[in-house]
């Protein structure tokens, strides 16, 4: 029974790890195919007020994939879909793609010291502890250098707090770092190496720049993402691999360490038990963004350059754009976005009959007692849902779920057909 429930928790976790999209945009042109969002049950009443939103939050640009197609695209004032901003610290997540498929190539090693590719004496630490930060350290942010001067990468400003590996902060200086060690790992510059290994295979436009003291990715919004959408099909593009360990990926996205769970190789995990402050490391319990679906996961930067995915809804969101008009704690401004795209379908009265694209709707989203299905798919013939650590929590086949008694929390709800299985997250709240 024990092996039954492991398994099963094996396969619930890679269901929800990568969307698998069948759709890719051409690599040459501005050609996307887009979905109709009367055909998912997308109120028009709620598109504006989630537009009206981002523009209130000065935003520049958003756009919603649903399973490699776009759903939702829309420019603010006179950012067009020919503008290009900067990703900020969103591009650390790029940074992670090109050192995984340079280890893929066997120029590096995760595990490496950081010295064997960029020298010693690169920080003010006796060599002995300096020789204990690896690449690894870099990627999960837990060096155990001291972050206060944090943009600074010079050797006087990486002083020792603590011991790599036992404290997580946030902090510039290491990360910046890894762009030496790929270049002198792969022989050639950062740029050179996103264009042939990234941004040629998958018709993805932008450069690395270095301004205000970063280095950083400047793009389109449609070129974030293409980016998004590779990421989100576990480093596949159409017929066409781009990154072949799956298992770095993996790794990616899902808790690096302990220290903080919700930080994975430079990318930021919702669902986790809690998470790290990037300002003064605190630790905070519950999630991320409590109001996005838990299995999200994100590319973010400095005033809310977002690359988001949520595999077990099929979607991936981008946003660019200024420091919202509030003053949101750390990723307030994300969880309100997703609260909103959360809150798109219509409720009982505005579905549209026989207009249905995928085989159900659930509804209110979040839910407090009862979850309502409407089916488009009549051989629909069971009803699961999971909660987040992949335990059964209802099986049946009604369209009238009461769910008063479960906690608060994300759950998946997986629609057994005789085509398949599809997945949807909902909120209980």
């Amino acid at each position: 029974m024990k092996q039954l429930l492991f398994f099963s928790l094996l396969l619930l976790k890679s269901l929800l790890t990568f969307s698998q999209n069948d759709y890719f945009p051409p690599t040459n042109g501005p050609t996307w195919d887009t979905i109709a969002t009367a055909s998912l049950g997308w109120c028009e009443d709620s598109i504006s007020s989630l537009y009206n939103y981002l523009d209130n939050e000065n935003s520049k640009s958003f756009i919603l994939l649903k399973d490699g197609k776009i759903v939702l695209e829309k420019y603010f004032g006179t950012y067009t879909q020919d503008s290009s901003f900067l990703w900020f610290s969103a591009a650390k997540s790029l940074r992670a793609i090109l050192i995984g498929k340079a280890q893929e190539e066997g120029l590096l090693n995760i595990s490496d010291k950081t010295s064997d590719h960029i020298g010693q004496n690169w920080t003010s630490l006796t060599l002995p502890q300096e020789d204990s930060i690896t690449i690894w350290h870099q990627l999960t942010m837990t060096s155990g250098l001291d972050e206060s001067n944090f943009t600074c990468e010079n050797p006087n400003c990486l002083t020792y707090v603590s011991t790599a590996g036992t404290r997580w902060a946030y902090h510039n200086g290491p990360y910046g770092l890894l762009k030496d060690v790929l270049e002198n790992a792969t022989g050639t510059t950062q740029n050179l190496y996103t264009n042939s290994k990234i941004k040629n295979p998958i018709g993805m436009g932008g450069f690395w720049i270095s301004l205000l003291g970063i280095n950083t990715y400047y793009s389109k919004a449609r070129d974030m993402a293409r980016y998004g959408l590779l990421v989100s099909n576990n480093g596949i593009w159409g017929n066409d691999t781009i990154i072949a360990d799956s298992n770095y990926l993996h790794q990616m996205i899902t808790p690096s360490q302990n220290l903080n769970p919700s930080y994975g190789y430079l990318w930021w995990l919702n669902g986790q038990s809690g998470y790290v402050t990037t300002g003064t490391p605190t630790y905070v319990t519950g999630f991320v963004s409590p109001d996005a679906p838990a299995d999200v996961y994100t590319a973010a930067g400095s005033q809310g350059q977002y690359i988001s995915v949520s595999p077990s809804n099929g979607l991936v969101m981008i946003r660019q754009g200024n420091t919202g008009s509030n003053s949101y704690t750390e990723f307030g401004l994300h969880n309100e976005i997703w609260k909103r795209i959360m809150n798109l379908s219509c409720t009982t009265s505005n579905l549209q009959e026989n207009n249905l694209a995928t085989p159900f709707i659930m509804y209110p989203n979040p839910a407090k007692n009862v979850l309502q299905i409407k089916y488009s798919d009549s051989s629909i013939t069971t009803i699961l849902i999971y909660n987040i650590y992949g335990q059964l929590m209802h099986r049946s086949d009604g369209k009238k779920i009461v769910i008063q008694d479960f906690p608060k929390g994300t759950y998946i709800l997986k629609a057994i057909t005789a085509n398949g299985s599809y997945t949807q997250s909902f909120i209980k709240d």
